[in-house]
């Protein structure tokens, strides 16, 4: 794979200012042998967020509904799914985003661990709760985001945040980058984002 830093191509028809876009794709893709990214931020018509990657053309879109009120708190499915007989559930948690930058960024990293996973040749099918942790991850580290369950009270870091994300990407990495690095539980490099982020994922 390439060892070259990703050469993201931008386009930006939303007021977030489009250099801190730049900056941030450009931080959260840095040691990743993705290549070359087509990014496209905009509007959404209806819905209050979607995003879509295109494995092939490496290409990235993220729409921000308009409409959306802040602090703005996302449905996840960072919640650890549980088996009851033959039917499955799991708990409905919220990540609390301040404002239009940290709803498109959540996106953004959540389609762009799709493809991390795809680069590093992994079963792409299923992977909706680790791309929202690996999104989630850097919300909170980073932004210092809140996780809330069904009745609005703080999660416990552990409760939903219990996978290598990292690891389990490793082969996606830059080989310097894996050269020297070390991944314990939950990942030690701080993360980063092929299918389809809907308003109520699956």
């Amino acid at each position: 794979m390439s060892e070259r830093p990703a050469r993201i191509r931008l386009r930006n028809s939303t007021a977030i200012p489009t250099d801190r876009l730049l900056a941030v794709c450009r931080e959260v893709t840095s040691g990743w042998a993705i290549g070359s990214i087509d990014v496209f931020f905009r509007y959404s018509r209806s819905a209050e967020f979607s995003g879509t990657c295109y494995y092939t053309r490496q290409r990235i879109h993220v729409n921000l509904g308009r409409q959306l009120v802040y602090p703005y708190r996302m449905g996840t499915n960072l919640g650890r799914a549980k088996t009851v007989g033959r039917r499955w559930s799991r708990p409905v948690y919220t990540i609390e985003l301040r404002d239009g930058f940290e709803v498109v960024l959540f996106v953004f990293l959540h389609e762009l661990y799709h493809l991390l996973v795809k680069r590093a040749r992994r079963n792409t099918r299923q992977k909706e709760g680790m791309c929202d942790r690996f999104a989630a991850r850097h919300l909170v580290d980073r932004y210092g985001a809140a996780v809330r369950d069904p009745k609005g009270r703080p999660v416990l870091r552990e409760e939903w945040d219990f996978q290598n994300l990292d690891g389990f990407v490793a082969a996606a990495r830059d080989r310097r980058v894996r050269r020297r690095s070390t991944f314990g539980p939950g990942g030690a490099v701080p993360g980063i984002a092929a299918e389809q982020l809907l308003l109520f994922p699956a």
